[in-house]
């Protein structure tokens, strides 16, 4: 079992589309029952009175174009025990890295990693739409780290 969290700042953009798009490519290729997948945020902004806001509505809609539902998903921050709940911790750029490690406590077991690592695209951050206002640009992104992700663990 592969147990994977995507991470971001808020939670209601890029790691949720992450997750989502994961989801989908892991169940279009039959793998559901060897993946466990989630996503959180490093911060607390986008949880009120312990719940969490939804999937920021342009994520929303990037993802319907797709006929990805991201339907009852709610923000959430990740928590230390979350290190050794998951294999992969990604996160979406190197603010994220580095609140995650100071969430985790350091990466003594190098499970930290940026999604576009994955794709020989060392270093580089997701666009955050959040910023760009360009949720097409996340998109590719996030299909592409995600598409290799998935090829690395096949």
């Amino acid at each position: 079992m592969h147990r994977i969290i995507f991470v971001c700042h808020g939670n209601i953009c890029r790691s949720p589309m992450a997750e989502f798009v994961m989801k989908d490519l892991v169940r279009k290729a039959g793998l559901e029952d060897s993946f466990y997948i989630e996503s959180a945020a490093t911060s607390t902004e986008e949880i009120w009175n312990g719940r969490g806001n939804p999937v920021y509505p342009p994520a929303r809609r990037k993802l319907a174009e797709h006929g990805i539902s991201c339907e009852g998903k709610t923000a959430r921050q990740t928590k230390r025990t979350d290190y050794d709940r998951f294999d992969y911790l990604i996160g979406m750029d190197r603010a994220n890295i580095r609140n995650m490690s100071r969430i985790y406590g350091g990466d003594p077991d190098g499970k930290l990693s940026l999604l576009l690592d994955f794709c020989g695209r060392t270093g580089q951050e997701v666009a955050d739409p959040w910023y760009t206002g360009d949720f097409e640009e996340t998109w590719q992104d996030v299909l592409q780290g995600c598409q290799a992700l998935l090829e690395i663990l096949k």
